[in-house]
């Protein structure tokens, strides 16, 4: 018997103890020589109450133990139905693994069955170096590398994918010809777009592909011992971006490829591992001689080291914090989050937005904030007002005593902030939280501005006169030509798609602030700057 039987039981013979009781009492104030100042209809009285509210509590917990029997029914409904989930969800998964194996096998045994003959490797002179012998400069010495199993796997592969590679691209690819590969990609920058989808494709074609992208990185600092930033070198800048490509398409080939079947040349190794920390660390020294406050968070030569870490999977020979302090000299660029992630440095974020936002590059912060979840710890529209506050600050400057080109630099800084953060709250939806009506009336105040100051200057220039024929020569008057144009227009240059920004335009609003220094302590480099403290900035155009 359940303990709520048992009490109903004992509340239902109430009434008969109370009938025992009656008669008790009866008798004992018959007996009583004394008369009792208590009245039996005192004492049914009360046990009346005491019965009725126990009654009422134990009918409450009835309830509660109703409602509980059915949160519990309904609970274990619930993980009858999750476990229905996941053990079809085994079910699925153990098909495709089958269908995994199946497929490897089948490769293997249609391997066995062609007995393809490796085609001979003549000797290689010792003097020759691996990049010669990569890129086919080996003279009269004739050597062919071997081909994948008939690039079965591969087909595979293809078969399910609408990207084709291009024919030239897959000759290059399989000759390991480095020099050839480069050229071709640098020949069409104008499709770089379908190119980079194409690579991964053509990558899993190569019986070595991550000994292919090594040696494509060996002119990565090739004759810049002068020049370390490529930015300075259109050729070099061209390269290394190549690189950085090849990079990122082969960490997509080794995303695809948990879905088909790798190669034992296609594996990654600890000889291609050590061989690509052998060039990280000479990447590493040339990145301390780099001037990454230049980069404004566009650093193409750190990113191409953290990618380089990522992809050969050699983070752990690196220290952290070094790597830490990389990430706000590549704040702008659209991977950042990503690579973050891949070399599992998102619990640090916290610390390196902290340095974005100390360093005035607000934008850069909040871009990173959003991607990284962490909006509730930055705040994002009180960094922007902040962000606006300190731009509009005229540090050691007394009021009344601005000079006009110290106004003008004022307002140039001031239009280039309203301009980001405008296009940060529309990026982020923050419109309901901070109107950008306000925001826009001050951008056409500061372009109006602008415009008339600059009317002004040119009225006052003097008007050059026009020479007069004196009759000593004859001047004639030119009424029309054949170009209707002065100046012809330059030359369209292809945007490349590495150097698109995160989420916003130009840095031109990222200025440096008057708090204290940043808690990794990244150095200020000695540039040029403009007389107010705030550095130039060129943008070299995109020149392979």
């Amino acid at each position: 018997m359940s303990d709520m039987e048992s009490m109903a039981t004992l509340m239902e013979s109430t009434s008969s103890k109370l009938q025992q009781l009656r008669r008790a009492f009866a008798e004992l104030e018959s007996q009583s020589a004394v008369s009792l100042n208590l009245k039996w209809k005192q004492l049914e009285d009360h046990f009346h109450g005491l019965e009725q509210s126990l009654k009422k509590k134990f009918d409450e917990l009835k309830e509660q133990e109703k409602e509980f029997e059915e949160t519990v029914a309904k609970s274990e409904q619930m993980l009858d139905q999750q476990e229905a989930v996941v053990v079809a969800k085994e079910l699925t998964s153990l098909e495709r693994l089958q269908q995994k194996r199946d497929a490897a096998l089948a490769v293997i045994f249609g391997k066995s069955k062609l007995n393809l003959s490796m085609p001979v490797t003549n000797p290689i002179s010792k003097s020759m170096s691996n990049n010669d012998v990569l890129n086919g400069n080996h003279g009269t010495v004739a050597v062919k590398w071997p081909k994948p199993a008939i690039e079965h796997g591969a087909d595979l592969q293809d078969e399910s994918t609408a990207v084709k590679p291009r024919s030239e691209l897959l000759v290059l690819c399989e000759e390991m010809n480095v020099n050839g590969l480069h050229k071709f990609i640098s020949d069409n920058r104008k499709d770089l777009t379908s190119i980079r989808e194409e690579i991964p494709v053509a990558l899993r074609r190569v019986y070595d592909p991550y000994g292919l992208v090594l040696a494509s990185l060996e002119d990565f600092y090739f004759g810049d011992n002068l020049i370390l930033d490529g930015k300075k070198d259109g050729n070099l800048l061209g390269v290394r971006r190549t690189c950085l490509m090849l990079m990122e398409s082969l960490g997509q080939m080794q995303t695809d490829a948990t879905t088909g079947c790798i190669l034992k040349g296609q594996m990654l190794t600890a000889t291609i591992k050590e061989r690509a920390k052998k060039i990280a660390l000479e990447w590493k020294s040339k990145l301390d001689n780099l001037d990454f406050d230049a980069s404004n968070g566009n650093c193409l030569e750190a990113h191409a080291f953290l990618q380089l870490l990522a992809t050969f999977n050699i983070i752990s020979e690196f220290v952290e914090d070094d790597l830490c302090k990389l990430l706000p000299s590549v704040s702008r660029r659209r991977q950042t989050p990503e690579l973050c992630r891949l070399l599992g440095l998102s619990h640090n974020m916290p610390g390196v937005i902290g340095v974005l936002v100390e360093n005035g590059r607000t934008i850069d912060a909040i871009n990173l904030a959003y991607a990284f979840k962490l909006t509730d710890q930055f705040e994002p529209v009180e960094l922007l007002k902040a962000y606006l506050k300190e731009v509009k600050s005229v540090p050691h400057v007394k009021t009344g005593k601005i000079s006009p080109a110290v106004q003008n630099e004022i307002n140039e800084r001031e239009l280039s902030a309203l301009k980001a953060v405008i296009k940060c709250i529309e990026e982020h939806k923050l419109d309901e939280k901070y109107p950008i009506d306000p925001l826009h009336k001050r951008v056409i105040q500061l372009e109006k501005a602008k415009a008339d100051k600059r009317r002004a200057v040119e009225a006052a220039k003097p008007q050059s006169k026009r020479p007069r024929a004196n009759g000593s020569a004859y001047v004639p008057h030119i009424t029309s030509f054949s170009d209707k144009s002065f100046y012809q227009a330059p030359p369209q240059r292809h945007s490349y798609p590495y150097e698109r920004q995160y989420v916003y335009g130009a840095e031109a609003h990222h200025h440096p602030t008057m708090i204290s220094s940043a808690p990794y302590g990244i150095s200020p480099a000695h540039t040029t700057y403009y007389g107010n403290g705030y550095q130039v900035q060129y943008q070299v155009p995109y020149i392979h």
